[in-house]
């Protein structure tokens, strides 16, 4: 088991080099310009959150812009929601902006005095995803309610956003349907980043808290990515920061090209961990892929009317190679594959119980806006021309599956990616088609991070990097990680991606004993 725990200044000369390669050769000249342009961005964004200041007079209470409601419980924990209504678009004049709803849920201990006790906010990974809804006190809630009152902030659950899921004035797959073209629903959609959530987050703080007290944010993958647009534009807001697998690429332009090309390696050692697990499943995937490639048209319908096809198969890589238990629950799904031949001679048939299952697995049914805006997550300044399918066809020779299958190898499953081709195949995504393609060409991203500010962080900060993280490139994590100042870094094999899901209550409180001196620096 890998496990250390070290200030970055010791880090640098170590792992620095090694991700040399991931950058092009313009790349210092590039952030050069970056600082510059970080520069510019952050002095706006400064002047953004400075107007929404001094707006907390009814900090706590109720008014048109906040809605707390009544507190209620589950086992041990103490709950209250609250509805907060925001702008769309924090660059107009706030009369002037459409408004959206963000929701939020603080949680207390029971028998905790929650006015003595400073908040917590929570961002979850995703994009596209709610906040957790808590039925208990325990795992990470339960360590965090002991110091703090903890707010859920609707963002992005296993995959990435607060505005715009859960009770968020939800973007759904019926929801957007309201939107008259493409066009406008990519000029809404654009509006749903880091950047936002943070502006969300700032206009959150100043009215739940009566002080509008700096607070201490916990980001959880994607939720991380956010923590750190917050450390570049707002970091009045922070009194400390933890992040758990979480670090995002700082580079200008759009950084998913690198991002996807630095994971290959990991992807293909996930797939050769889970064949030497269950080597019984490399010839049930040949099975499944090449009745799939003889099927009518190369694919299968699936219950909701969507197909599968063998690249679509291969996207169940996507939660099964990443996340603790993944290898076991995509085996046992294999188990089941084929209809029992219950009649001599009858065809043979992939089950519903796997068609469905597949559905289930992937989640864009309820989960939409994952697939539209996940690769937007990268870009600042540059489109990212539908990044994934670009790199794959760099590396066609190891991921056809088809091929693969006919050669006796095993068929490699994909890991985070999105594809075009999932807009065509994927029932619930295919209205979005149009959208998403306008977004991937959509180059007027604004900034996500600032370097400069960054460079010069103030903020307490602690995180935890898994080494052999799916989803965080652990060398690009460990790229990012050079350039926030004064970081802690706790970096471990311990636990995959969903560490905090898996051990929440030893993350939490291991990365809270960073940054209160109960861990020491080496």
């Amino acid at each position: 088991m890998l496990a250390t725990h070290a200030h970055l200044s010791s880090l640098k000369s170590v792992f620095v080099f090694r991700i040399s390669s991931l950058l092009s050769p313009r790349s210092d000249s590039l952030l050069q310009r970056t600082k510059l342009q970080y520069f510019s961005s952050l002095r706006s964004s400064d002047r953004k959150f400075a107007n929404m200041a001094g707006t907390n007079a009814a900090a706590g209470k109720s008014s048109p812009e906040h809605v707390a409601g009544e507190w209620y419980s589950v086992p041990e924990l103490r709950l209250r929601d609250h509805r907060f209504t925001v702008p769309l678009d924090y660059s107009l004049d706030r009369s002037a902006s459409p408004k959206i709803s963000v929701f939020a849920r603080e949680v207390v201990s029971v028998g905790k005095e929650e006015e003595s006790l400073p908040y917590l906010l929570y961002l979850q990974g995703g994009p596209g995803f709610e906040c957790p809804r808590p039925t208990e006190s325990s795992g990470w809630i339960h360590k965090a309610c002991e110091e703090f009152r903890v707010v859920l902030m609707d963002q992005a659950g296993f995959w990435k956003f607060p505005r715009g899921t859960g009770l968020s004035t939800p973007l759904t797959a019926s929801s957007m349907l309201q939107m008259k073209s493409a066009e406008d629903l990519a000029d809404y959609l654009k509006h749903f980043r880091a950047d936002n959530i943070v502006n969300d987050a700032e206009f959150v703080r100043l009215r739940i808290d009566p002080d509008a007290k700096p607070w201490t944010v916990l980001g959880q993958s994607y939720g991380g990515f956010c923590a750190v647009t917050y450390l570049s534009f707002a970091p009045q807001g922070l009194k400390q920061v933890l992040l758990t697998g979480g670090t995002p690429p700082l580079g200008n332009g759009c950084t998913a090209d690198s991002v996807y090309k630095a994971c290959f390696e990991q992807i293909i050692c996930q797939n050769e961990k889970y064949y030497k697990r269950f080597p019984q499943d490399i010839e049930i995937v040949h099975e499944i892929v090449n009745h799939l490639a003889q099927s009518e048209g190369g694919r299968v319908l699936l219950p909701s009317g969507g197909i599968l096809s063998p690249k679509g198969l291969q996207t169940l890589g996507l939660s099964g190679l990443g996340s603790s238990a993944g290898f076991e629950r995509l085996h046992y799904m294999f188990e089941r594959v084929w209809d029992p031949v219950i009649i001599p001679g009858a065809r043979k048939r992939i089950s519903y119980y796997f068609l469905n299952a597949v559905e289930k697995w992937l989640d864009f049914e309820t989960n939409p806006l994952y697939a539209i805006m996940h690769e937007s997550i990268y870009c600042q300044g540059a489109s990212s021309r539908w990044s994934a399918q670009r790199t794959v066809a760099e590396n066609e020779d190891k991921f056809d599956a088809i091929r693969a299958a006919k050669e006796g190898r095993p068929v490699l499953f994909m890991g985070e990616m999105i594809f075009p081709w999932m807009f065509d195949e994927i029932h619930a995504l295919r209205p979005f088609k149009d959208a998403a393609h306008l977004l991937a060409e959509k180059k007027d991203w604004p900034p996500l991070y600032s370097v400069v500010a960054l460079n010069n962080n103030k903020v307490p900060v602690a995180a935890a990097v898994y080494y052999e993280d799916l989803y965080v490139n652990f060398k690009v994590a460990m790229e990012t990680a050079s350039q926030i100042a004064g970081i802690r870094l706790w970096i471990t094999n311990e636990y995959m991606h969903s560490g905090l899901r898996d051990g929440g209550g030893q993350v939490f409180d291991h990365l809270m004993g960073m940054l209160n001196g109960k861990k020491p620096l080496f």
